[in-house]
């Protein structure tokens, strides 16, 4: 393996970019118009790649697409989706589709369009640590450099003033069903890796989908619409009381919208922890569309008589899963409300389990001592993003899509990636070359309104409360919070 000169490390950075998927090829669009700002991204992967397992025929994204890598920060950028269908010479035929939500693998193309020509990223490059440097004010940052097989090639160093962690979320796989996950030759998968198992799948006997979100319901319908019927033989569990529709009326949209993201941000921790595990429905339950996609693919194979053979149950907790000497695959399972307990044997099972944000303890363990931590010892994060360190560092650590403890539900969100890279920007330069709207939302989350991040809101209505009222330009006697 080559190791890189040290004594060749080029001057510091202004902002080195840890992952590159959609939310830090967000920043990096909005960031290349900055000439001010030197940058660069890093990726363990030899391209861009978003949920290639997913990217089912048909399958939408669950936002519009004004909700691109830039729209809603800068709706003049070259990177924008629109300005993508121009240069593909689709501009034309998108106008008499009108389709205001695009589909997944289409939204793949058009990052892949933006990562193929925007400079600064470097792919097959893995990071491997991330320290400060006291003596020179820099972080310093170790990667590996690959070969297109992924194996490593040389090791190198650069610096920065100031980082950007995207790395992500990966599939998450029930503890006890990881070690069927990981057996050579069973056919347990993540959904995560559905599309690459799909066609050994469809030939299965009987099927298992253990997964009540919008991957599962995407999973269950597209095996439903390649089984024979009358035959389906496929099973679907849910941990959930229903296969419960996600949240999207127009006004409970609202909680992807800054606004919202800024009042979260301002809760106590205790109240932020409950509202993440209580709002599970506004990002986790099944888009409307496929769930009645779903419905109409059932009831066309009851037209002649008779049901298909699909069995779908919700309220089912998946306990233990063994493999039987038969190859088939026996699931223990739970009926939370009838407290009664089963076995159904199968001969595949996707789990579509969700994802969980990557753990950031092993690329930031040269920064341990300078985190600060709340009480749950997850980093604290600020209203501009960036993690709160101890102030013997001047450098700053911004994340991306590892808040959802402090930021709340829209940290996932793709609708929220310009914003969110926007704000950051204006953070780091100390400027604003991107200005945001002070209000987001027609509804208003609490009665004291945090402002847009740096600034003090003006508060445009009056108020009246016991000790009593109060409107612009008169002191605001309630508690404020810091």
């Amino acid at each position: 393996m080559i190791h890189l000169p040290y004594h060749d490390i080029p001057a510091p950075r202004d902002l080195v970019g840890i992952g590159i998927g959609p939310f830090n090829l967000s920043l990096a669009a909005l960031a290349h118009p900055l000439a001010e700002l030197d940058s660069a991204f890093y990726e363990q992967r030899p391209g861009f790649d978003w949920h290639p397992g997913l990217l089912i025929d048909g399958a939408t994204l669950q936002v519009p697409f004004l909700a691109d890598l830039v729209t809603l920060a800068d709706p003049a950028s070259p990177w924008s989706f629109l300005n993508y269908l121009k240069s593909r010479e689709r501009l034309f035929p998108f106008y008499f589709a009108e389709r205001f939500h695009i589909q997944r693998a289409e939204y793949d193309a058009y990052c892949r369009w933006v990562a193929g020509h925007l400079p600064g990223l470097h792919f097959g490059h893995q990071v491997d640590s991330v320290r400060w440097d006291p003596e020179n004010d820099v972080f310093e940052v170790d990667f590996t450099r690959l070969d297109p097989d992924g194996e490593a090639e040389a090791l190198g160093r650069t610096r920065a003033r100031n980082i950007v962690l995207g790395v992500g979320t990966e599939p998450h796989v029930p503890e006890s069903l990881v070690p069927l996950v990981e057996a050579p030759g069973v056919p347990v998968i993540h959904a995560a890796d559905y599309l690459r198992h799909r066609e050994e799948f469809l030939t299965a006997g009987h099927i298992t989908v253990v997964g009540a979100g919008q991957s599962g319901a995407e999973v269950f319908l597209d095996l439903l619409r390649h089984r024979p019927a009358g035959h389906e033989r496929i099973h679907w569990l849910a941990r959930t009381e229903a296969f419960a529709p996600m949240e999207y009326s127009k006004l409970g949209l609202e909680h992807f919208t800054p606004d919202y993201t800024r009042y979260f941000h301002a809760l106590v921790e205790p109240v932020r922890d409950r509202l993440v595990s209580a709002q599970w429905q506004l990002h986790k339950g099944i888009d409307a569309g496929t769930s009645a996609a779903i419905h109409d693919e059932l009831y066309r194979r009851t037209l002649h008589g008779g049901w298909p053979d699909a069995v779908l149950t919700p309220g089912v907790h998946v306990h233990t899963a063994e493999r039987l000497a038969t190859a088939t695959i026996e699931l223990h399972l739970e009926h939370t409300q009838q407290n009664v307990r089963s076995r159904l044997t199968t001969d595949a099972v996707v789990l579509a389990t969700g994802y969980r944000e990557r753990p950031l303890d092993r690329i930031l363990a040269g920064l341990a001592p300078y985190l600060r931590r709340d009480s749950s010892e997850r980093p604290r994060i600020d209203d501009q993003f960036r993690m709160i360190l101890d102030p013997s560092l001047t450098g700053r650590l911004y994340v991306q899509n590892a808040e959802l403890h402090t930021h709340g539900v829209g940290t996932p969100d793709l609708g929220l990636a310009a914003w969110r890279s926007a704000t950051i920007l204006n953070s780091l330069t100390g400027k604003e070359p991107y200005p945001l709207p002070r209000r987001t939302a027609f509804t208003t989350f609490g009665l004291s309104q945090p402002g847009p991040p740096g600034a003090r809101a003006r508060e445009n209505r009056t108020w009246t409360s016991e000790v009593g009222t109060w409107g612009p330009g008169r002191h605001d006697p309630r508690p404020q919070r810091v």
